[in-house]
């Protein structure tokens, strides 16, 4: 049995005045490369297990692009249709309508203005003849026929309101602002584990209840509350599995991870062309989530996060059960080291730490860190779901746009493994960042006529911002210490959701604003970002932090493998 981890630690002497006694350090990264194996058999079934919170957070995060889609709509023109009816009219495109409604085809016509009538009074008739309304003048419409009742534009009448169609994404992004927090404190205070089974759990369950409301402000309420208190499977998951493989594999397990969540946005878009009514829809999407809860009794707890805790005992006893299942044996040294260390946190007096804020405020290298991390994670959010909701406005199969948007990210995402562990984390973000940049301002300016090439563009700048999600789930991950981390990395996420809060509003800065300001709002953010990547260290063949003063030395030599 190799003592290579052991003899990493210091062993407890047994000294009588035991409360003066530092307990032993402790290298969980030399364990796992070691002894029990960087990813084995039980780091597999882990990672697997994750797979399915992951991909219903997939589900839950992107659903509202399609139950929020927009519906072809046109004025009601009462004396044509008939009265209004609670039932969508038969002939959205009759043959008069270019009587009644300006345009240049029974394909194409305005949407929200019409012609107004020519006398006050007109009697019904299906022929609407076109000396009925005054063609020289336009009018807002009074009222409006809509092509299907697929989603819940329909339902809560927002035929022309874009902007108050648009709010529901970003009102439910307010809520992943708000969750990020919540769950950074729960894991970093009870563990990845529970974090985890609590947000999946209620994610299923108020995802439920709102298929079933007839209000928009009901409708409005559930989706920032499930996102409030169900949006952190995700980084649950992320978290969980990256502290539980050995440092070869942490940049492959973070984007696993993120492939598994492209992945269900792939599904998503196939599940919603199969079942495109909301209400179905949604009930098919959230159900499953509710069998999550069980993972409380079927995972197992994050070592690290025991380790950060004083928890050597339950430690111990998983690193036995790791090894087993990957068919090493930890070392007697290691487990001799585990329980010393365990028998010396009995006796230790752990001194009150100060507030986390005051910590980062003590350090100006931790605070910059924590300045300009969010920037990064406002254009990931930004970028990333930004294109996303735009993608079912592009031309063509609606569905099929947003699954190859989707699908795209996947090469983005291994291409991140083979060069983040070869050229550094920097470079790759710094590169990514820019190549984002370059497709969004093309785009934007790109002349009519060219939807291929248009199409390849997007595609292209997907690509790139699916290599920065990767990588800076990875690097922002590596420059905070084990005991805060996930609250660090929460709050650089949770400051970043302002850009997944302004995303679902792009559709309508491009229709109502200027249309080319979502691609340069987009390019903008990724330029910035690439240039802030500059202020940070190198984290390539560094191990992972557990106090400040690591994190604060990152890049230097002595904590370099």
């Amino acid at each position: 049995m190799t003592d290579t981890a052991a003899e990493k630690g210091q062993a407890f002497d047994g000294v009588t005045d035991k409360s003066k006694q530092d307990p032993p350090a402790i290298d969980l990264d030399a364990i796992l490369t070691d002894e029990v194996g960087q990813f084995g058999r039980y780091q597999l079934v882990t990672l697997a297990l994750a797979a399915l919170p992951v991909i219903f957070s997939a589900f839950a995060a992107g659903e509202y692009i399609f139950t929020t889609a927009r519906i072809p709509t046109r004025c009601r023109i009462t004396q044509c249709d008939g009265p209004a009816s609670a039932a969508p009219h038969p002939e959205f495109r009759p043959e008069w309508v270019l009587n009644a409604i300006n345009g240049t085809s029974r394909d194409s016509f305005e949407a929200c203005s019409r012609f107004p009538d020519r006398l006050p009074q007109l009697p019904s008739n299906d022929s609407c003849p076109a000396d009925w309304f005054d063609r020289a003048r336009v009018e807002d419409c009074d009222g409006y026929v809509y092509e299907n009742t697929l989603s819940v534009v329909y339902d809560f009448d927002m035929a022309c309101d874009e902007w108050r169609r648009s709010q529901i994404g970003s009102i439910r992004t307010i809520g992943t602002l708000l969750v990020l927090p919540i769950t950074g404190f729960i894991s970093d205070r009870w563990g990845r584990r529970v974090a985890l089974t609590i947000n999946a759990f209620n994610t299923g369950w108020i995802g439920l209840v709102r298929s079933f409301v007839n209000s928009y402000e009901w409708f409005l309420a559930l989706e920032v509350i499930e996102s409030t208190v169900g949006a952190g499977a995700f980084s649950s998951c992320h978290i969980l599995v990256t502290e539980l493989v050995g440092p070869k594999y942490r940049v492959m397990a973070g984007a696993t991870i993120s492939t598994l969540f492209a992945v269900g946005q792939v599904i998503l878009g196939f599940i919603a062309w199969g079942v495109q009514s909301w209400r179905p829809l949604t009930q098919v999407l959230y159900i499953p989530q509710l069998f999550v809860i069980s993972y409380f009794w079927i995972l197992s707890e994050s070592v690290r996060w025991l380790m950060s805790k004083g928890r050597y005992e339950e430690s111990e006893a998983i690193l036995t059960k790791v090894a087993k299942a990957n068919k090493k044996q930890l070392s007697d040294k290691s487990l001799e080291l585990l329980r010393a260390t365990a028998e010396a946190e009995k006796y230790i007096e752990k001194p009150k730490e100060p507030w986390l804020p005051i910590l980062v405020f003590r350090s100006r290298v931790i605070l910059l860190r924590c300045c300009v991390a969010p920037i990064w994670w406002i254009t990931n959010t930004l970028v990333y779901y930004g294109m996303n909701i735009n993608a079912v406005n592009l031309s063509g199969n609606r569905y099929l746009n947003y699954v190859y948007v989707a699908a795209i990210e996947i090469p983005g995402f291994w291409t991140a493994i083979m060069l983040l562990d070869r050229i550094g984390r920097k470079p790759v973000l710094i590169s990514a960042n820019w190549l984002c940049a370059i497709c969004q301002f093309i785009f934007a300016f790109m002349p009519d006529g060219h939807a291929g090439l248009s199409m390849a563009v997007y595609l292209v700048g997907k690509y790139s911002i699916a290599v920065v999600m990767t990588s800076v789930y990875v690097y922002t991950a590596e420059l905070f210490p084990t005991k805060y981390r996930h609250s660090l990395v929460a709050f650089a996420s949770m400051v970043g959701r302002l850009g997944s809060i302004t995303a679902p509003l792009t559709p309508a800065l491009g229709t109502e604003v200027w249309e080319p300001l979502p691609q340069i709002l987009f390019g903008g953010f990724a330029l910035l970002s690439g240039i802030l990547i500059f202020t940070t260290p190198e984290t390539l063949n560094t191990k992972l932090p557990n106090t400040m003063e690591e994190a604060e030395s990152l890049g230097k030599r002595q904590l370099n493998k």
